[in-house]
């Protein structure tokens, strides 16, 4: 026990505790960037519509946008648990509000939205995928000691393939973006749940800029006859 202790204090001193939210020292996550996190989720107008509500945790602003970098670029990969909370919060809190269930008690289906292939190896797997797992990993643990909040299970679908052809999305404008995916969002039939065509399906990404990528996937997924409910982010720029 003593040599882990003095092990966990040596790597503290070689990579020092910092919130993935707002930089302060001691701390991986923080109580403040938890609280700003679980905050009611904002209702976004995208430039490109989807055709079904949008909706965010908040704006592309403070412990959101920081999160994001340092889980995706930086490989912060302890950040995808509580993004993942944050995720289920606002989950619960958009079923109480209507716009999930409807009296359906089929479960509630994360799709991931897809991401490039190259970005995906890059930074170790896919993040968004980690948030999604998250969120179902924290339903199981309450489950396990309380009940948990959503009334419904979670299932996870990853289905959402990116094709080849789709250039890095930074920089780009909304028409450009729009082209950039056009026609580059497939379904991995094989991973498609037979109950999706009675449960909410819930389009999950980390920060949604124009919509381009959204309005593409839940085209994608309807021609498959799969109806998207919501699209759910981390934050909306």
């Amino acid at each position: 026990m003593g040599d882990k202790k003095f092990g966990a204090g040596l790597l503290d001193l070689l990579l020092p505790r910092e919130c993935g939210g707002c930089a302060r020292t001691g701390t991986l996550w923080c109580r403040e960037c938890a609280e700003l996190l679980s905050d009611h989720p904002v209702q976004l107008s995208p430039r490109v519509d989807p055709g079904v509500p949008v909706w965010a945790l908040g704006r592309y602003d403070g412990p959101r946008r920081r999160s994001v970098i340092e889980m995706k670029e930086r490989g912060r990969r302890d950040l995808t648990m509580p993004l993942g909370i944050a995720v289920a919060g606002a989950l619960a809190m958009l079923e109480r509000w209507g716009e999930l269930g409807g009296g359906n008690r089929a479960p509630i289906v994360l799709v991931p939205a897809p991401t490039r292939a190259r970005a995906a190896r890059s930074r170790g797997g896919d993040p968004v995928r980690r948030i999604a797992e998250s969120v179902r990993e924290k339903q199981r643990v309450e489950e396990r000691e309380a009940g948990s909040a959503l009334g419904r299970p979670i299932q996870v679908c990853p289905i959402l393939r990116m094709t080849r052809g789709v250039r890095d999305s930074v920089g780009l404008s909304a028409a450009d973006r729009v082209t950039n995916v056009n026609g580059h969002v497939s379904l991995d039939t094989t991973a498609i749940s037979s109950r999706m065509g009675d449960s909410d399906i819930v389009l999950l990404d980390d920060v949604l800029t124009t919509g381009a990528t959204a309005a593409e996937s839940v085209r994608a997924l309807s021609l498959r006859g799969i109806r998207t409910t919501i699209v759910l982010v981390v934050a909306g720029a």
